[in-house]
């Protein structure tokens, strides 16, 4: 048929250009794909992880059971392919030698036998079946061979495989009357035989030999003479087994050799030497049997293992699972169960009660803090209340008795008390802001060169002043290390003169707390009570930052006498001046110690107002000390009363200035200690004569 012509533009659309404009169809979209991987993986993320774990055990379980069992079984079917070769070919010279002796066929041999006769070196056509095997119920089972034409010099001596023909005693001996069998009269092929049992290339003899064939297949005049002819047994029949029949057609395993005459070397024919691989092929399927039943064996047992390992390895994630839920409940003491640490969960464990420990140590600084700030407002008001009161009702009581007599003489007591709560109040208004400042970071210049002893000196000089009465007495500040568990190590204070030591600091916010530490021994010990200041130079194996993050406490001070017990003796470490006051007055309880440093806090907040204090000094010397990287703690004094001891880094230990620092250089470590035992005698010296003041001064009366 002609093509039919094709519409123009004017003909499909009438407008030009409407084919152009048409929409074009949409490209294929591949999201098909994303939607069903995504389902798929969302399925699989929805399955448990002891689960999923699980599954991937049986799945390597099943494959290397697959994987071993194959090669077991590819192995083994060498190793028999292999032996029957070499159990055909060590037959060769038996056959050679006892060809005239193989005419008899019982049948109750395995091997096949076949003689193809040759002539001027070609095959003539002509052959002989000498011996092959009888099977249950007659059954015959032969080797499906090549014909003549087929047969090549590479085939021999080589191995190889072929299929079986399967046929019957009866089919192959029609002339032989035997009885009745439900099989006689036909036969099971196999690999192509023909019916009349012949093994591939020729027809049966009724004598059980193959007639002679030529080259294309067509039967020979002249067939093998019977008394040649090997006899074919006869038996019983019966009704063959499905287990027989499976042997009969099992392949067989042939090699074809050269028949030479040994004495002229005349090529006499081709000898095929057969040997059923029924035997072999039962093994190997007895040996896949056993794989399967083992492999299964092994995957339910391995499964079932791995199944409980799984578990009990997920236990402790479940128990950190239920702990989390505890803490996320309020409960912050809840710890996770401990693992060895050097497994997974175990580390993880490790790391979840060190964060846990942070979390609630933060949580309850956080409270405290807080606690402390609620404490700090209320304080503040109540302080700068007292004051605002006190000057709203003078000058209330002003207002009122202004025009009574003697109103004059009332009116400049009232302007006395109200002066006296204004400096109070802005004592305690300075005190808040320089707390403030030093909260913030402000309100300090650590570039100034410091003399400490110049402090000291100068604080010392004004108690003198304030309290004339008082001993006050001056020296350097030791350390004694441990010479047993009953006596640790100490800091003292030793002879009458202070050791020179320089700093970089703040020399005003130093000197305020020194002032402050000097107040108090002036306000809260009688006057006539003795103290003691010292000033010296202490190595310790801490880190100043840590220190410095240390609470002021007895704990944190034991602390400090470990890292300078170390640092004395390794002479490692950072250089500390320390400064140390002494004072035998009341003190203050050992539950109290810690508290003293807060803002606010008094021992007894009406002698506190009677002696002007705010509770803020201490609080402010603390806040100067950290500021300086350094620690302050209060302890109570041998005999009763209070100390206060500061650290303040100088810098790191050098080794070769060990010497000059335990000479009193004030720019080594340590302080002098002899090794014989001086300093430990002048200590205890000094220790005896305190006592002896005690006992003569009454430095405890109070």
């Amino acid at each position: 048929m002609p093509a039919e012509p094709r519409p123009t533009e004017s003909q499909a659309g009438g407008v030009p250009g409407a084919t152009a404009n048409r929409p074009k169809a949409a490209p294929p979209r591949d999201g098909a794909w994303r939607r069903f991987s995504r389902f798929f993986l969302d399925r699989v993320d929805r399955v448990s992880l002891s689960a999923k774990l699980v599954a991937c055990t049986l799945v390597i379980l099943i494959v290397g059971t697959i994987g071993i069992s194959a090669t077991i079984r590819q192995l083994v079917s060498s190793y028999l392919l292999d032996k029957t070769d070499s159990q055909i070919i060590s037959q060769r010279e038996l056959v050679f030698q006892n060809m005239n002796q193989l005419g008899e066929n019982n049948g109750l041999n395995s091997y096949f036998v076949e003689v193809r006769t040759a002539k001027n070196g070609k095959l003539t056509g002509q052959s002989e079946t000498h011996l092959y095997p009888v099977l249950q119920g007659n059954i015959v089972s032969m080797p499906q061979l090549p014909s003549n034409s087929q047969v090549t010099k590479d085939m021999l001596g080589k191995p190889f495989t072929t299929d079986a023909v399967v046929t019957t005693l009866d089919a192959m001996n029609p002339g032989t009357q035997s009885p009745a069998d439900p099989n006689s009269g036909s036969s099971g092929t196999d690999g192509g035989g023909s019916s009349d049992g012949t093994s591939g290339d020729g027809s049966s003899n009724g004598d059980g030999s193959t007639g002679a064939t030529a080259d294309d297949g067509s039967a020979s005049d002249g067939a093998a003479d019977s008394s040649a002819a090997p006899a074919v047994p006869t038996a019983a029949t019966s009704t063959p087994t499905r287990k027989t029949l499976q042997t009969a057609k099992a392949p067989w395993r042939v090699v074809a050799f050269q028949w030479q005459n040994t004495k002229t070397g005349e090529v006499m024919g081709v000898v095929f030497i057969g040997l059923s691989l029924s035997d072999q092929i039962d093994i190997i399927n007895t040996l896949t049997r056993y794989c399967i039943t083992v492999g299964i064996a092994i995957v339910l047992l391995g499964g079932s293992l791995s199944a409980l390992i799984i578990q009990r390895t997920l236990d402790p994630l479940k128990r950190i699972e239920k702990t989390a839920a505890k803490i996320a409940a309020g409960d912050l003491s809840q710890r996770v169960p401990s693992a060895p640490e050097n497994t997974e969960v175990g580390s993880l464990s490790a790391s979840l009660n060190m964060m846990l420990a942070r979390i609630e140590r933060s949580f309850h600084e956080q409270e405290q803090t807080t606690a402390k700030m609620k404490r700090f407002v209320s304080d503040a008001s109540h302080e700068l209340r007292t004051p605002l009161a006190a000057i709203h009702g003078y000058a209330e009581l002003y207002t009122m008795q202004r025009g009574m007599p003697g109103a004059l003489e009332r009116a400049d007591e009232s302007i006395a008390h109200i002066e006296k709560s204004s400096q109070r109040m802005t004592v305690l208004v300075e005190d808040l802001l320089s707390l403030a400042r030093l909260d913030e970071g402000r309100g300090i210049d650590m570039t100034q060169t410091v003399s400490l002893t110049s402090l000291v000196t100068d604080a010392v000089d004004d108690l003198h002043a304030l309290d004339p009465n008082r001993e006050v007495t001056r020296g350097t500040v030791t350390f004694e290390p441990s010479s047993d568990m009953a006596h640790p190590s100490i800091l003292g204070i030793e002879g009458d003169r202070m050791t020179p030591v320089t700093i970089t600091g703040d020399a005003s916010r130093l000197r305020q707390v020194v002032t402050n530490i000097v107040g108090n021994i002036h306000r809260y010990t009688p006057d006539d009570s003795p103290a003691r200041v010292g000033l010296g130079v202490v190595a310790a194996s801490i880190a100043p930052e840590q220190l410095s993050r240390m609470p002021s406490n007895d704990d944190s001070m034991k602390r400090f006498l470990e890292a300078a017990e170390v640092g004395h003796t390794m002479h490692t470490g950072t250089n500390y001046a320390v400064l140390r006051f002494e004072d035998h007055g009341p003190g203050v309880p050992a539950e109290s110690r810690a508290q003293i440093f807060e803002r606010f806090y008094t021992a007894d907040p009406s002698r506190a107002r009677e002696k002007g204090g705010t509770g803020l000094g201490l609080a402010i010397a603390q806040s100067v000390v950290k500021a300086h990287r350094g620690f302050i703690c209060a302890t109570e004094t041998p005999g009763g009363g209070l100390t206060f001891t500061i650290m303040l880094p100088l810098g790191p230990v050098e080794p070769a200035a060990a010497t000059g620092a335990a000479a009193g250089t004030g720019t080594g470590a340590v302080a002098p200690v002899a090794k014989d035992g001086t300093a430990k005698s002048k200590s205890k010296q000094g220790r005896d004569k305190t006592k002896d003041r005690s006992r003569r001064g009454g430095w405890f009366s109070h």
